[in-house]
């Protein structure tokens, strides 16, 4: 079973209409990412794996450059709602700010409705990660089964702060919740030496190779780093749709040697890529299908 760990909830049910067509041309060197899109999009684009995890980011500026059109409190309605429709090939996480008066509530609110992990952009959502406020949500996390998703690295977004991305800072969550599941979002990139080092270390953190793919260096430079760490068993499969595609994602780990022609560079095994694409990533983060 191909589980991509990585998709953004659709920003429509039926068709976007011309007139709300949003797309931002910092996500990708290649070309500009439409970030508006239809359930039917969006199913057309997944179709390369079985099941993907979906989520958005409560943002306080939902029509932003980041494309996340949601108000903070429609993300969580939108995702719900697109799982429901289809519960056997779509796993939601909700999102919630740490900051919000009630967080813990509104946490336990949406795991009644289904959703069964946490998406946080610390950087998007301007929280620190290792704030009181933070560490009691990780702390709910833990003690309910609720896997955490972070967003980890780089941004285009010149007000997300990188400091609160850094993948040493999931270190020290993971230090003070050793059952707490953590997913670092696309291998911490260009920080690929730290995540590596970070997930070696914690039985329950992960790394999803969500758009690394689309940058060959990284890519390259962050596989090499686990497979010589041996952590390449703890990635998993993610696209970042709309940013990229399952099948793109699978195309562009497939290609990670194509730019070593010429050189006696150390290659990236296939069975390496492999277990990245077939990796149990539902089993590592304690979920199940209905």
């Amino acid at each position: 079973m191909i589980v991509d760990v990585h998709a953004h909830t659709p920003t429509h049910r039926h068709a976007v209409p011309a007139e709300e067509v949003l797309s931002y041309d910092g996500w990708r060197t290649d070309r500009t990412v439409v970030t508006t899109n239809s359930w039917d999009d969006y199913d057309r684009a997944m179709a390369g794996c079985d099941v993907s995890i979906v989520f958005n980011i409560a943002v306080d500026d939902p029509l932003s450059a980041t494309g996340m059109k949601y108000r903070p409190e429609d993300t969580n309605e939108a995702t719900a709602a697109f799982c429901a429709d289809a519960p056997h090939k779509r796993i939601g996480f909700m999102s919630v700010n740490p900051l919000w008066p009630g967080v813990l509530d509104e946490v336990d609110k949406w795991r009644e409705r289904g959703l069964v992990g946490i998406k946080l952009g610390p950087n998007y959502q301007n929280f620190d990660p290792l704030c009181d406020e933070a560490l009691a949500l990780y702390a709910h996390a833990e003690r309910t089964g609720l896997p955490i998703l972070f967003h980890q690295g780089a941004s285009p977004i010149r007000q997300a702060p990188l400091r609160y991305t850094y993948p040493l800072v999931t270190d020290e969550v993971a230090l003070r919740f050793p059952e707490l599941r953590i997913v670092m979002a696309h291998m911490g990139h260009p920080w690929g030496r730290e995540t590596v080092a970070t997930i070696r270390k914690h039985p329950h953190v992960y790394a999803d190779v969500s758009s690394i793919y689309l940058r060959p260096w990284v890519c390259y430079e962050s596989l090499l780093y686990a497979t010589e760490w041996g952590a390449a068993g703890k990635l998993l499969l993610g696209s970042d749709y709309p940013i990229a595609n399952t099948d793109e994602a699978i195309a562009g780990l497939r290609r990670v040697n194509d730019i070593l022609a010429g050189t006696a560079l150390p290659r990236i095994s296939t069975e390496v890529i492999d277990r990245i694409i077939h990796a149990d990533a539902l089993g590592a983060l304690g979920l199940t299908l209905p």
